[in-house]
């Protein structure tokens, strides 16, 4: 993201994205703490099960094909840079990785549905054009960044038009004027991560327990073995997933 925003961009973002440059000076584009076989998902309230999804969302279905798919193709990534790159998650993670940011583009989607944000293929790939200079300068390929922040690759192309749909959502919560106190740029990620829990609260979204469960908080898929996390007494309020929408 080039121009007076950039930097104000990536603070307000801190939990949504936290695109930190370097990690081997790369570019982080997941949530702080982010992070494949077929099997059925129970909808919550209507007794129907939807066998081979991996996610549910809306009208929409992420199956557990479609998913394996894209895992393999950060796979590919993954091999071929795990040992040039510090790469934070293991080859386990992969499926969780990939759903959160399927899940992510859905989400931003909605805000954009939800606030009338209109964005042009133009401008999502101005973004993506400044993203692969911004690597090119910290060392790496677009494709390694992706690869670090556990994007499949060939999914690069939604990262612009994710990117683009956040600074218009920025610039219309801070009425265009980036925030230049600590104080302000808080309150502007709080706005920020209210609309987008409001998006994801509209959504349903459902994840198969294969794979983990939806944390709103991060608004990551999460291990299973984290969803033990959430109940009382077992961690921090702060740390805990919370696997329901507080919006």
């Amino acid at each position: 993201m080039s121009g007076p925003r950039g930097p104000v961009v990536r603070r307000v973002k801190e939990r949504l994205v936290r695109r930190k440059i370097r990690r081997r000076g790369a570019l982080r584009w997941t949530a702080a703490a982010a992070t494949a076989a077929a099997g059925a998902l129970a909808v919550s309230g209507c007794g129907q099960t939807q066998l081979g999804a991996a996610a549910l969302y809306s009208n929409h279905r992420i199956s557990t094909a479609t998913l394996a798919a894209e895992v393999a193709n950060l796979n590919t990534g993954y091999q071929a840079d795990k040992h040039k790159l510090q790469i934070q998650y293991t080859q386990a993670d992969l499926p969780r990785q990939v759903l959160t940011w399927m899940l992510r583009f859905a989400t931003t989607e909605q805000v954009a549905k939800r606030t009338g944000i209109r964005v042009t293929p133009a401008q999502a790939q101005k973004q993506l054009n400044d993203e692969r200079a911004r690597a090119g300068q910290a060392g790496d390929t677009l494709g390694e960044a992706a690869v670090i922040n556990g994007l499949p690759p060939d999914l690069l192309p939604e990262l612009g038009r994710w990117i683009a749909i956040q600074v218009k959502l920025q610039d219309r919560l801070d009425n265009g004027v980036p925030p230049t106190t600590n104080a302000a740029q808080q309150a502007l990620a709080i706005k920020v991560n209210h609309v987008q829990c409001l998006a994801a609260k509209s959504l349903h979204i459902k994840v198969n327990p294969q794979y983990g469960a939806y944390d709103y908080r991060q608004f990551i898929v999460v291990p299973a073995t984290n969803m033990l996390a959430a109940a009382p007494g077992k961690k921090p309020a702060s740390q805990a997933p919370q696997l329901t929408p507080k919006c």
